[in-house]
């Protein structure tokens, strides 16, 4: 029962956090509840024993976003631009919840025995790993080696990412000739 109050607690407190940041204008203050929404969100991974995933979320939600978020401000107004809404993306947004809506419907109970991840693939990890891999932690053997080039592929786009976010905050354009070079340039080409 107690965890379900916790459960209750955490998810309350992302709900108002979400109401409060869609409510305000002041840029600074949304960016400062987004990183508080992830790292609630990531004390809710924790108490559903997804401890990896809380990590990630602590890290790149609450850490290098904020960070980033933050670097962008110093580049826009500080004040939101009033506007009305639009018709198109709202409609979308709500098409796609109700779509997950539908398809949440169809995933099995939580904590179901005779779910199929733990008819099929948990079996295998748990009895194979440490005799196919030679580490006797499923958890590292599974996000090392049988997700090796899935994790490998996530920090290239995360990566990525952040190399790009920065050259944008940076202002990065294309090398400027100088004159120099066009006057040889010139040169060349008569």
């Amino acid at each position: 029962m107690s965890g379900f109050l916790v459960d209750a607690a955490l998810i309350s407190l992302l709900t108002l956090i979400a109401i409060l940041a869609v409510r305000l204008h002041r840029l600074f203050a949304v960016v400062m509840l987004s990183g508080a929404f992830s790292l609630v969100a990531a004390a809710l991974f924790v108490v559903l024993d997804a401890v990896d995933v809380a990590f990630t979320e602590a890290a790149v939600g609450a850490g290098i976003s904020t960070i980033l978020a933050l670097a962008t401000l110093s580049l826009v107004p500080r004040d939101e631009k009033p506007h009305s809404i639009a018709l198109v993306p709202a409609f979308l947004a709500f098409a796609t919840a109700a779509m997950l809506a539908v398809a949440v419907s169809d995933l099995p109970a939580f904590g179901d025995a005779n779910a199929p991840i733990h008819n099929h693939v948990a079996p295998e990890y748990l009895t194979g790993s440490a005799e196919d891999i030679g580490i006797p932690n499923v958890v590292t053997s599974v996000l090392a080696s049988y997700r090796g080039f899935d994790t490998l592929g996530e920090t290239v786009v995360v990566f990525t990412a952040a190399i790009a976010v920065l050259l944008v905050l940076g202002g990065y354009t294309r090398p400027r000739r100088r004159n120099g070079d066009r006057d040889k340039e010139d040169g060349n080409a008569r």
